[in-house]
């Protein structure tokens, strides 16, 4: 089993559409057993992928979160009958994911993470690492890909401690291209403050369109950068207004009828599976 953070430290670079739409194509019509772990605060994987009224029932039912994963203090639950209880943390073995679709699962994220102090000393960042763990020996996955906040955060630290790898999408615009410089130097840091071994997949452009001049240009740039030269796919996500809405309607993109979108997507993952040595 293989863990990819999806990482960028801009926002608007569509870091969720990318992931959620590898995945969906990697378990779609790769037919892998994915997971996607939803770690940005602002959970727009899980709003991309669960209708609202499903996500409040899920959560009335008391289906679980990353906000288990994390939150390992206990907890005052109130009884009408009994009072103030209070509730132990749940187990990293209990935590189950939610079934989005055939071969295609998702922890949830939840905005109540905002509510959790992830400061230094406490050792909450390793929690995803451990539950990883026990994923993996559990053999239920093939793949686990991971999307994190767009910022530089204990949450994106977590997430890198926890993988084998990050991609990086990268709209082709100059602050965004200027900017995975800086992404990699944050990542460097967190490599050589927790002993990593985690390898860059490669960068993909994002909202492309290939005839513009700042495409070209950012192309150049990574196709010529000492770090990046070699690893920006060869296939790019199209600029489509689209993909957004559709998103609002839990729709990816292998449910258009937009052929080159699926090609481009199609394109994108089998490169992906090919890096990580998936490919079937």
């Amino acid at each position: 089993m293989k863990v990819v953070s999806f990482v960028n430290m801009k926002g608007g670079v569509a870091k969720t559409t990318l992931s959620i739409n590898i995945a969906d194509c990697m378990a779609t019509r790769h037919g892998l057993r994915v997971l996607i772990i939803d770690l940005d605060p602002q959970f727009n994987a899980t709003q991309a992928l669960v209708h609202g009224s499903d996500y409040v029932g899920y959560l009335e039912k008391g289906g679980h979160t990353i906000v288990d994963i994390f939150d390992d203090n206990p907890r005052v639950q109130t009884s009408s009958v009994k009072g103030e209880l209070p509730a132990q943390p749940l187990a990293l073995e209990e935590i189950k994911p939610m079934v989005r679709k055939n071969n295609l699962f998702l922890l949830p994220g939840a905005l109540e993470l905002y509510r959790l102090d992830m400061t230094g000393g406490q050792g909450r960042e390793h929690r995803l690492k451990r539950y990883i763990d026990i994923v993996k020996s559990s053999g239920l996955y093939d793949l686990v890909i991971i999307d994190t906040p767009p910022t530089p955060s204990t949450w994106m630290s977590a997430a890198l401690i926890a993988s084998d790898y990050y991609l990086v999408p990268v709209k082709p615009e100059p602050l965004s291209v200027t900017g995975v410089d800086l992404l990699r130097n944050v990542i460097n840091r967190v490599k050589e403050n927790y002993s990593l071994g985690i390898e860059c997949l490669g960068v993909v452009l994002t909202i492309s369109d290939e005839r513009e001049t700042v495409y070209k240009n950012a192309k150049e740039y990574l196709d010529s950068a000492a770090f990046w030269k070699g690893k920006r796919f060869k296939k790019s996500l199209l600029k489509r207004t689209e993909i957004a809405r559709r998103q609002g309607n839990q729709e990816l993109i292998l449910d258009t009828d937009d052929s080159k979108l699926k090609m481009a997507i199609a394109d994108i993952t089998r490169e992906a599976l090919q890096k990580l040595g998936l490919e079937n």
